[in-house]
């Protein structure tokens, strides 16, 4: 499953979870407005940004929003395990 790490003023986050949500992926969401350890973590693996996400414990692509929506469905199939 997915990892959404994102914020609630994000357009970026928005599009990306409703990305997902078309192409009918599961993924759990971690507001790191509201979650400190989030916050951390992200700013820890050098992230500046949200959305970013993750699949196990590691990035699933590069440049939140803009990385999910331009990689082409086998790519996205293959990082997915699929």
């Amino acid at each position: 499953m997915l990892t959404v790490y994102s914020k609630a003023t994000c357009p970026f986050c928005t599009q990306a979870k409703a990305l997902l949500e078309l192409k009918g992926v599961a993924y759990t969401e971690v507001r790191i407005d509201e979650n400190a350890l989030a916050k951390e973590f992200i700013l820890s693996q050098g992230h500046r940004t949200v959305p970013q996400i993750y699949k196990d414990g590691a990035l699933f692509v590069q440049g939140g929003f803009q990385g999910l929506k331009q990689l082409t469905e086998s790519q996205f199939n293959e990082r997915l395990g699929k």
